[in-house]
């Protein structure tokens, strides 16, 4: 007995853990900086930590209740109908019901590269075909309509990311405007806002209206500090929104998770916070790293540094985990999370050191 043939299939490479390096230097998790998952430094919403302690002893019971009400909140934040939320385990999930929805066995979906891996995994798992369309460095990884187009040949599904993971680049909506209005009808253009609060610019749900061939993703992992739980959604045009209920895993965004997310979104202080942060950690990065980084809409920052790998193991070293983006395709790059500001400062000193030693090995004698 065998699976399918997953040959064509890739795993996921996250970012190590705290503990699963702690445990490989011998030291404390509370001794390092994990700057490599682009997790918030301030931890989740005080309000959140009090509703997951108010709904532990309920967890016996199915989320119904739970999920209903997080729905109305967060349509009633956007002011969409109930029905366009469509509620999920994380922003992965919501890519699940879109390709749930949208692919036949043999569709294909056009992904960014470099980009977000779990795009084309959720394609592949419904049994699509990928394409890609180019993101170059020597443009500063622009994202735009044209680039875009350029690589299109009428695939089910395009995925868009803005901010775009590990770049940080982002992409106006008159760019998307004009991306949705020159694919052809059959073809859903997907927004992934997973990193949108700490953007600059509106959210691209505020298109819905406008078109019927936009989705946008968002999630609670990020601004809201809430990546343990898996919570997030998909925001979608009214014209095709009841497609929901045939394609939604049951009771997937648990109740411990709703609960904390419903919670979150009425916490603005500590919203507040976790973006005015990763604001001020971006820019301290570009301005302070002795290496060449990009402008970032997100809470994060792709540094080229050379040799990724062992610039991310020697700072790993060091006490700070950094991200090695050879998996994105940029082996010469590394992907900085934005701390607290204490952590960030740390990071640089301890960055800045390990780069100077990494050129001056590498230029010999």
């Amino acid at each position: 007995m065998q699976p399918r043939d997953l040959s064509e299939h890739e795993a996921y490479v996250p970012g190590r853990g705290a503990e699963e390096v702690a445990r490989d230097l011998g030291v404390e998790p509370e001794d390092l900086i994990k700057l490599s998952s682009n997790e918030n430094p301030h931890g989740p919403s005080p309000a959140a930590v009090e509703a997951i302690e108010a709904a532990a002893p309920t967890v016996n019971v199915y989320p119904k209740a739970a999920h209903t009400d997080l729905t109305d909140r967060i349509a009633g934040t956007w002011g969409l109908d109930a029905e366009q939320v469509w509620v999920s385990p994380g922003a992965d999930g919501g890519i699940d019901y879109l390709s749930r929805a949208f692919l036949e066995p043999g569709d294909a979906a056009l992904v960014p590269d470099p980009g977000f891996a779990y795009y084309s995994m959720s394609t592949r798992y419904h049994h699509g075909e990928v394409t890609t369309y180019p993101l170059e460095k020597s443009a500063d990884f622009e994202q735009t309509a044209a680039g875009i187009l350029a690589a299109y040949d009428g695939e089910r599904i395009v995925h868009v990311t803005t901010p775009h993971n590990p770049t940080g680049s982002t992409i106006s909506h008159d760019e998307l405007r004009e991306l949705a209005e020159r694919v052809d009808d059959h073809t859903l253009v997907v927004v992934d806002e997973a990193y949108g609060e700490y953007a600059a610019g509106p959210s691209a749900i505020e298109l819905l209206d406008e078109y019927d061939n936009l989705a946008v993703l968002r999630t609670f992992s990020k601004a809201y500090g809430l990546a343990g739980l898996r919570v997030g959604y998909a925001a979608v045009p009214a014209a095709w929104a009841d497609a929901y209920a045939e394609v939604n895993t049951p009771f997937a965004a648990n109740e411990v998770a709703c609960r904390a997310a419903f919670a979150a979104l009425d916490d603005d202080d500590h919203l507040e916070l976790s973006v005015d942060t990763a604001r001020w950690a971006r820019e301290y990065y570009r301005e302070e790293l002795d290496a060449p980084t990009w402008p970032s809409g997100g809470n994060f920052v792709l540094c080229e540094v050379g040799d990724g790998a062992a610039v991310a193991a020697a700072c790993q070293r060091r006490g700070v985990i950094v991200r090695d983006t050879a998996s994105f395709g940029l082996p010469e790059c590394i992907r900085i999370s934005c701390g607290t500001h204490e952590e960030t400062k740390d990071a640089v000193e301890i960055i800045n050191e390990v780069v100077a030693e990494t050129r001056a090995e590498a230029s010999g004698p």
